[in-house]
């Protein structure tokens, strides 16, 4: 079950939520270092990941599960954050570029199959996939002092397979965050030199996995002993004619496919989220 969006919101808030969330950051801009005339969303609690990338994308939103809660976002401008139904997002099929889940995966269950076929619809024939999950292996996942150690923790393998399974292609699997999860000053002050020592000499134990993941439109078809590949009946749309997804629009339904990111503007009684 999805942590409740007060609770995330409350960790980004302490000094230890801001360094990791400037150190992920980091490690998300120099898998993506470019999104120019791109449509970029964001699936879970990605909010605080996505700022970067305003200046550039030609589309922006963040998409957050129902079950989580959400927040108005960002706190000035046309709101781009939504409330879905992580199996049923409100976007047409192939128009998403780049899709982003943080703390997604994890907190998935038995349905993460479902979310990741989901990914794949709305995702471009070329589209790319990069997701941030708790690492089996690291001390994060052992501590539910912070979001990273709730949910189920994934180990390379068990990517690797649920991706393939989902007809996606993994293209990088890398540990992030080494730092310790305590929220003290000297862990806080040293973990930038931490992080850039760890990642130098490829230390597998760090408290998540970054996987970034291709989109494939051929899947293999066994008949008898021979193994064929063959190209999806129909792609509904090329990349260079996909439909836009709007900036500004009406409510949008967490169970209608709609082509519309935007919610009416808050009124004076609701409050933003300041990411």
């Amino acid at each position: 079950m999805p942590l409740d969006v007060v609770d995330l919101r409350a960790f980004y808030a302490t000094p230890l939520g801001g360094m990791a969330r400037r150190l992920i950051g980091q490690r998300i801009r120099a898998q993506w270092r470019r999104a120019d005339g791109m449509v970029v969303m964001g699936l879970g609690f990605a909010a605080p990941y996505l700022g970067s990338f305003r200046n550039e994308a030609l589309r922006l939103g963040a998409l957050m599960p129902a079950e989580q809660g959400g927040v108005l976002w960002p706190a000035r401008g046309p709101v781009r954050s939504v409330m879905v139904d992580e199996e049923r997002l409100p976007l047409p099929d192939n128009t998403v570029d780049r899709l982003l889940l943080v703390h997604c995966l994890e907190t998935a269950g038995g349905h993460a199959r479902g979310l990741l076929r989901e990914a794949w619809r709305v995702l471009t024939p070329e589209g790319r996939l990069l997701i941030v999950v708790p690492n089996r292996r690291g001390i994060w996942a052992r501590r539910d002092t912070t979001p990273f150690g709730h949910g189920q923790p994934y180990s390379r393998g068990q990517l690797e397979r649920l991706l393939q399974d989902a007809q996606f292609t993994p293209l990088l699997i890398e540990s992030a965050l080494h730092m310790l999860p305590f929220d003290k000053q000297l862990v806080v002050r040293t973990a930038p030199t931490i992080e850039r020592m760890a990642t130098r000499v490829s230390v597998p134990f760090g408290g998540l996995l970054i996987v970034e993941a291709r989109k494939e439109v051929a899947s293999p078809i066994v008949t008898g002993l021979r193994q064929v590949r063959i190209q999806p009946s129909t792609v509904t749309e090329a990349a260079g004619a996909r439909r836009n997804v709007r900036d500004e629009g009406g409510d949008v339904s967490s169970h209608d496919r709609c082509e519309s990111l935007a919610v009416p503007p808050a009124s004076d009684g609701q409050k933003s989220g300041t990411f």
